[in-house]
């Protein structure tokens, strides 16, 4: 378990205000990769820094266990020009505990990683959480992703 600081950032991506309960957030945030993946989400997004792709996890009502907002997107390098249908939404960064998860995408390598996550000992500030989809995730059936936690 790493800590790092994470420097303030601005995403440009799609969203949907969910809950994890009864596998809500986790159908509603498959069908936001769905909408993500078939609408060329990624091409459409301006001034990206690059194609890595951010799964986050903020607006929370209090902490997991009640309604948050789900976005997809990517980092970008300002907020002037967002596509209809898209948000923009800039992040304050802080002090993260990252931890990482391989596998297959396709076998519940996400939802996993998260109720171990779930089930630790974090002092976790509810402010906003990510996934990374870099290069290493681009092999579906091995992927590597990053996981950063917001803590206090």
């Amino acid at each position: 378990m790493n800590k790092v600081k994470i420097e303030p950032f601005m995403i440009i991506g799609i969203s949907v205000r969910t809950t994890n309960k009864n596998n809500q957030g986790a159908n509603e945030i498959a069908d936001l990769w769905g909408k993500f993946m078939g609408q060329n989400v990624l091409e459409a997004i301006p001034n990206k820094i690059d194609n890595t792709i951010y799964s986050i996890y903020t607006d929370y009502q209090s902490d997991h266990t009640k309604p948050y907002t789900a976005i997809l997107g990517c980092k970008v390098s300002d907020l002037n020009s967002i596509p209809d249908e898209m948000i923009g939404k800039s992040f304050n960064g802080g002090n993260y505990v990252k931890l990482s998860a391989k596998g297959d995408l396709m076998k519940g390598l996400i939802l996993n990683k998260w109720t171990e996550i779930w089930e630790m000992d974090l002092d976790r500030a509810f402010t906003a959480d990510f996934e990374v989809f870099g290069e290493k995730a681009h092999n579906p059936n091995d992927a590597e992703i990053d996981f950063l936690i917001a803590v206090k």
